[in-house]
């Protein structure tokens, strides 16, 4: 039954993501305003998201909104824990500004869903282009938070099994100090429904927790992306003390604001 119910959300994934990307391209075309396209992109996640609840069961909790700057010339660098397509479909629809995410060029392939990514102003990049890649980041990030856009990254570079730390870079913490703004981590245990390379999805709830800003100022980026880990890997164990059987007990990093599909 969870591989039927994982199919069916798949398909009606693929199959909903055809006529929302086509209007983003036709809005595109159109030259109707960026925000145009962004909302009906996070139109489709939303569904997708809900289709997941209908079909697979898997909620979500967002604790630690309240931490978020409410001034909306704020650029931020949000560096978030990574461990499946879950949360690149849930935080556009649960944050109050339009953020960009750092993607490899890759997904740009990927018909309807890669057009609709190249359309509203994200920020792609080879890897293999090693610090021509950085610049482009740095290029890019610097114009996008300027215009008070949250530009989203995931320290460790890709989608980390459930219980495991990766190697965190320092990338994301480079890119706010030379751009002068605070970076938010966020902890996510996407994993124990939707896992990194599992077809089958589970029920359950998606806990997701939003750390106080860390200025950037004076820093160097090493010990930030250490600070940034040691916060995301402590809240990790809280939130999923049965992934991390030989952890302490962790005490709540923040004052929960809830919220639930």
């Amino acid at each position: 039954m969870p591989f039927l119910r994982s199919l069916l959300h798949t398909l009606w994934m693929t199959v909903t993501v055809i006529p929302y990307t086509l209007v983003v391209l036709l809005a595109r075309v159109l030259g109707l305003p960026l925000m145009t396209r962004w909302r009906v992109s996070c139109a489709w996640l939303r569904l997708s998201l809900q289709a997941a609840r209908w079909f697979c069961g898997i909620r979500y909790r967002v604790q630690g909104l309240e931490n978020l700057p409410t001034d909306p010339a704020q650029g931020v660098v949000l560096l978030v824990k990574h461990q499946s397509a879950y949360e690149t479909f849930l935080l556009p629809t649960i944050l109050p500004r339009r953020i960009a995410y750092v993607f490899k060029k890759e997904l740009l392939r990927i018909p309807f869903f890669g057009w609709s990514i190249n359309s509203v102003d994200m920020i792609h990049i080879d890897r293999k282009d090693g610090v021509r890649a950085f610049h482009k980041v740095v290029e890019q990030g610097r114009r996008l938070l300027g215009e008070g856009v949250w530009v989203t990254m995931f320290p460790e570079g890709t989608r980390v099994p459930r219980g495991k730390v990766g190697d965190y870079k320092s990338g994301a913490a480079r890119l706010a100090i030379m751009c002068g703004v605070p970076v938010v981590p966020v902890a996510v245990t996407s994993a124990r429904c939707w896992p990194r390379d599992g077809f089958v999805r589970h029920p359950g709830v998606v806990e997701v927790s939003i750390g106080k800003p860390i200025p950037t100022t004076g820093r160097k980026h090493e010990e930030l992306t250490a600070q940034v880990q040691e916060w995301i890997e402590a809240e990790m164990r809280r939130l999923d003390p049965e992934a991390y059987p030989d952890a302490a007990p962790q005490q709540p990093a923040t004052t929960p604001r809830l919220e639930r599909v």
